[in-house]
């Protein structure tokens, strides 16, 4: 029982200590609440305050910016005023300028007026002055003025063709004397003591009863040799000579020597004959890769394809005009090098197209085609350089030039080809030469005569001076010369010469 109460006391005694504790609580949150509720109070009294402070002050400021405005607004209205006075014063100024161009326009339409009238009459007067002056000159004003363009184009032209003629005559004579002092000091260098040959197919026997066993029993022996040597043999009436004949100068020279050999040994037959023709083919051959080694040399070529060396060896037994063309080739690989270093070129490209520019005529006679085509094809196919082939392909003007190498490549093949004893034509190509040239120059319209002379290096054309005038004159040598260059074939160069002359005769009785 006394726990019982004990414990009633206990839970009494936590009923009060709560109660106690609310009614603390309660007091302490109103006090908080009635705090905050003043510091409310106040912070909303100190905003109102502060509020009517800035209405204040805005009004002020409102009333300043007005005041301001209307103080801006009236200094605007007096200076539009101003400008106002101003532009009117300007207007009633232009009024007045206007008034006086008005006036002035009036003054000049009357004098135009007055001018055209004026115009009038004295192109009246200027038609009947025309008219009077053709009755006069009895002709009309177009005949006139056609005759006068006549005689002022003709004077032109003659003023023209006389300044063409001195710009020509300096620059050719500036030209000559370079190129003379070029090609001199390159001729004196390589000092060449190259003449003319002519390799001559036949064979000397000691007696004309040689010839019978040349010939054979039946001509067995004959027809051996021409097998084995791939020649034809001629045996005619020319004492004690035979002659081979063969477009292929490498079995020319093979026959040839193979012929020599058995006339000095004497023993001809067929057995004898095929074995000294294999022997002189050794030999030729030997010889060809010796000579072609020995151009290279002499030309100053490091290295070439040995089917090049074999090609250049083959020219020796080639010849040209009378030329042997193994030493054409030598010499003008060392005329090339030299002009090239007078004027500053590639001198190793120019040594090599000299050399190498008619290595066509090795073969020309088995392949179809010009020599220098010829050439270039078989120097492309073996490496040679493009700008060297260029200077073979372009050395006859088949192909247009485009380096000074080429230039210089054509030069040197003119000078080698056409300084003295350098070659020689027989009478027939030559007569024949000369008529063709001659037939050339009269094909064009106004030529009168032509002559060729100086052994056919120059052309003299006589024109009509009614049909050609000096213009004409010089134009008409240049399409002589191109033709000449298009339609002929012929070693070193060809002047030609145009005589415009006209003659008054008259007779005194």
């Amino acid at each position: 029982m006394a726990e019982w109460t004990m414990i009633g006391g206990i839970v009494i005694a936590l009923a009060v200590g709560l109660a106690l504790g609310f009614a603390v609580s309660r007091l302490i949150i109103r006090g908080h609440i009635r705090r905050a509720q003043e510091e409310a109070k106040r912070i909303v009294d100190e905003a109102k305050a502060e509020a009517q402070n800035t209405i204040l002050a805005a009004k002020d400021e409102a009333v300043r910016i007005r005041n301001e405005a209307q103080s801006q607004i009236g200094r605007w209205r007096a200076n539009l005023r101003r400008e106002e006075e101003r532009l009117q014063r300007r207007r009633e100024k232009l009024d007045q300028r206007q008034e006086a161009l008005d006036k002035r326009e009036q003054s000049l339409n009357k004098r135009q007026s007055a001018l055209d009238r004026q115009r009038n009459e004295i192109e009246k007067l200027y038609e009947k002055r025309l008219e009077a002056l053709e009755e006069v000159a009895q002709m009309t004003r177009e005949e006139a003025k056609q005759e006068l363009l006549a005689a002022v184009e003709e004077s032109a032209r003659q003023d023209m063709a006389r300044v063409i003629r001195e710009i020509e005559q300096e620059a050719r004579e500036e030209g000559e004397r370079r190129a003379r002092k070029i090609l001199t000091i390159a001729i004196q260098r390589m000092a060449s003591e190259h003449v003319a040959e002519m390799t001559v197919a036949s064979v000397d026997l000691p007696s004309d009863e040689m010839k019978g066993r040349i010939i054979g029993r039946g001509g067995r022996n004959i027809r051996a040799f021409e097998q084995a040597a791939g020649v034809d043999v001629v045996v005619d009436d020319t004492p004690e000579a035979i002659t081979i004949s063969c477009f292929d100068p490498v079995r020319r020279e093979i026959a040839r020597r193979a012929m020599e050999r058995l006339v000095t040994d004497g023993r001809i037959h067929p057995g004898r004959i095929e074995k000294v023709v294999a022997d002189a083919r050794k030999e030729v051959e030997q010889q060809i890769r010796e000579e072609g080694e020995r151009a290279i040399y002499e030309a100053g070529v490091p290295s070439l394809h040995p089917e090049l060396v074999k090609l250049l060896g083959k020219l020796r037994f080639r010849t040209s005009y009378g030329q042997n063309q193994h030493a054409h080739a030598i010499e003008t690989a060392k005329l090339a090098a030299l002009i090239a270093a007078e004027l500053g070129a590639d001198v190793e490209v120019a040594r090599l197209g000299g050399l190498l520019h008619d290595i066509g005529k090795a073969v020309d006679f088995e392949v179809e085609g010009t020599h220098a085509q010829i050439g270039a094809e078989l120097c492309r196919r073996y490496g040679v350089p493009e700008e060297v082939v260029h200077c073979v392909e372009s050395h006859h003007h088949e192909v247009d030039q485009r380096s000074l190498e080429a230039i210089i490549v054509e030069v040197a093949d003119a000078i080698s080809g056409a300084r003295p004893g350098a070659r020689r034509e027989s009478l027939e190509q030559y007569i024949k030469r000369i008529r063709t040239l001659e037939d050339l120059a009269s094909s064009f319209p106004g030529v009168s005569e032509c002559y060729a002379i100086q052994a056919g290096r120059e052309i003299r054309v006589i024109v009509k001076p009614e049909e050609i005038d000096d213009l004409a004159a010089i134009q008409l040598s240049r399409d002589i010369a191109r033709k000449i260059e298009e339609g002929m074939d012929y070693p070193g160069q060809i002047k030609v010469t145009v005589i415009r002359e006209t003659r008054a005769v008259d007779y005194a009785k």
